[in-house]
């Protein structure tokens, strides 16, 4: 029954020595904490502010949370880690509303990115310069200098090796291995465009990169390990996707290299959905990455913005969010389902198994975040605003303060996803 209704359950690790509870147990845990998230209302949730943060947080990533394949749901001891543009990292316990660490203030950051595994954060700054922090006590465990003021980063684990592939803005794709940030390789995608896209495949054998600000170039596919363990007599393995334009693009988690792609299409001002399956042959004195076309479809959507969000969670279907309006494809082409609740542009989406939550942006800069804990440890992260005000007098003299104003909170929509989608 367990398998049955939710997929992503692992009951070969419910017996064990960390676990130890029955699938019985495990099933109508799990049934009460469903049947409370569908329940959500007004009142059924606690609400703690976390503040510290001076600056705009420009990221948050989860530490200690909830796995995929067996949620811990009698026990929860999640850490929420920060980033801000007070150039400062902080590490939370968002059950008790605590502040655990503070990094030293450096130049400010751009991003932060997580691994769980090796109880990681790596974060980069204004200058380029990226950290890893062991989440735990917040010591700095090492540095890489880019020189890049835009950072993209992409972690994942290969085996037992851990790796980081950062974009950069002029362009290029630098891999580093280790917490130690040892520099492997680095490879040029699009000379003199920021790579924004960057992405690796669910069997880590790909990365794909690009740039979404030249509707003239290509995204490019690289065979992973000629990144990672890179050969000096050869270049690494790349391969141009036979699209341009690109506009978003995600692998499609339960495929092992399956690619979809938003781009322009040869149709003036129409944009196109193109599925690709990447591959490798090999003959005796070389190998060619194959990249093969199984869909394609237009977009016959009034897409105004340049912001375009995509998101897959299986095989059958993909989310995909512009302005105000949320999406939900078959990989046919065919529309499976649209929402416009939000009434300001969509900022991120997220599909948890077959709930799809969105959030849409406040334009102020935020300088500290909410949790709001549903009932079984269904968590929320909302985003309240600060405002620096600034008075000229007459004689010509500034005086400056910090007004805080409270406004309107993320606008959170959770909508149940086609049958097909889960």
């Amino acid at each position: 029954m367990c398998l049955q209704r939710w997929s992503f359950c692992n009951l070969a690790v419910l017996r064990s020595e960390q676990v130890n509870h029955s699938w019985k147990r495990y099933f109508l845990r799990r049934c009460h904490l469903e049947m409370k998230m569908t329940k959500g209302r007004a009142g059924g949730y606690t609400c703690h502010s976390l503040r510290g943060h001076t600056g705009r947080v420009v990221g948050l990533v989860y530490l200690h949370a909830n796995s995929d394949e067996l949620p811990e749901l009698w026990n929860g001891n999640a850490i929420v880690c920060s980033a801000s543009t007070d150039g400062t990292v902080r590490a939370w316990n968002i059950q008790k509303a605590e502040l655990l660490w503070c990094s030293p203030v450096q130049s400010p950051l751009t991003g932060i990115v997580k691994d769980e595994q090796h109880e990681v954060v790596i974060t980069a700054d204004l200058t380029g310069l990226i950290k890893t922090w062991q989440c735990q006590t917040g010591q700095e465990v090492a540095s890489f200098p880019t020189a890049s003021p835009h950072c993209t980063l992409l972690q994942y684990n290969i085996n037992n090796d851990w790796f980081l592939s950062v974009g950069t803005s002029q362009g290029s794709v630098c891999t580093l291995a280790g917490s130690a940030l040892t520099k492997k390789s680095s490879i040029m995608v699009c000379d003199s465009f920021k790579v924004n896209v960057l992405l690796v495949s669910p069997d880590k054998k790909w990365i794909t990169a690009g740039t979404k600000d030249n509707d003239d170039l290509s995204p490019k596919v690289i065979f992973t390990e000629s990144l990672t363990s890179p050969s000096e007599d050869e270049d690494p393995l790349c391969q141009s996707v036979p699209v341009i334009g690109c506009q978003a693009a995600v692998f499609i988690p339960t495929q092992p290299a399956r690619l979809v792609i938003i781009h322009r299409s040869e149709h003036l001002n129409n944009k196109a959905l193109t599925v690709f399956d990447v591959s490798i042959k090999k003959t005796k004195y070389k190998s060619e990455i194959q990249v093969q076309q199984m869909e394609s479809f237009l977009l016959t959507l009034d897409i105004r913005s340049s912001q375009i969000l995509l998101e897959a969670k299986d095989s059958n279907c993909i989310v995909l969010a512009a302005d105000q309006q949320l999406w939900v494809y078959s990989l046919k082409g065919a529309l499976l389902a649209s929402f416009k609740e939000h009434t300001m542009p969509i900022s991120s989406i997220s599909v948890v198994r077959s709930f799809l939550i969105s959030n849409s942006k406040n334009y102020p800069p935020v300088d500290r975040f909410y949790t709001l804990h549903y009932t079984g440890r269904f968590i929320l992260l909302l985003l309240k605003v600060t405002y620096n005000k600034c008075i000229t007098h007459s004689n010509g003299t500034r005086t400056g303060y910090l007004q805080k104003k409270q406004v309107q909170p993320f606008q959170i929509t959770i909508q149940k996803l086609p049958t097909l989608y889960g």
